[in-house]
């Protein structure tokens, strides 16, 4: 299933192209905030595919049955990109377990053209039959989320696989929905192109970058 948030104009938008706009990102506190409160709009309709329980509480006045997540997803983030994008997500899902894994582009030339996804490092729970938030803000080619499930999943199989993206490309949408066909997908809004580069086009431009420095 692939949801895109933004096929009605909303308050999103104006995150968004906040985030695109070059001399916004010079403003790197409101870049952070809108990441995170971008974050939190994935997580509102996130949670409309996710199970519910019903459950009896106590207001002051009587019983009243309600109803509540059946079991909260554990949130795991792709370093350090994700850091952002999983604390709008968490602030929602505030009982929600975390995990995070490393990826990076190891380059083979000196252009920067062609290069390999390393997966380095992996701290998650028990992931077994558990609904899982996959958080990368950017879904380029596709490549970093195979490499990344394929790493979680040696904590275990989740019930739910669910990739939470601010932007993504076209190609990496297929190239998910082909290698992780049960994948649910939630994006802000979906670009036509990737550049020489792999970078998704007209974009953003590196989000790791512009929330915490440029790295060597």
């Amino acid at each position: 299933m692939l949801t895109k948030v933004n096929e009605k104009p909303s308050i999103a938008n104006v995150f968004l192209n906040e985030l695109r706009d070059a001399l916004v990102q010079t403003d790197r506190m409101r870049f952070r905030k809108n990441v995170q409160r971008l974050g939190e709009i994935l997580a509102y309709h996130i949670s409309m595919d996710l199970d519910f329980a019903n459950k009896s509480i106590n207001t002051p006045l009587a019983r009243f049955g309600a109803i509540d997540l059946d079991d909260s997803p554990i949130i795991i983030s792709i370093l350090r990109a994700g850091l952002g994008l999983h604390e709008g997500i968490l602030n929602y899902f505030d009982k929600s377990d975390s995990g995070y894994l490393s990826a990076f582009r190891q380059y083979t030339d000196a252009s920067h053209h062609d290069f390999n996804i390393v997966i380095e490092y992996l701290a998650a729970n028990n992931l077994q039959d558990k609904t899982v938030i996959l958080c990368d803000p950017m879904l380029a080619t596709g490549r970093t989320i195979e490499l990344a499930y394929q790493a979680i999943c040696r904590n275990g199989t989740p019930y739910k696989i669910i990739i939470a993206s601010i932007l993504a490309s076209e190609e990496g949408i297929e190239y998910v929905q082909k290698v992780i066909p049960t994948a649910d997908i939630y994006t802000i809004d979906i670009d036509p192109d990737l550049d020489d580069r792999k970078y998704i086009l007209p974009g953003i431009g590196d989000v790791g970058d512009l929330l915490f420095g440029q790295k060597l």
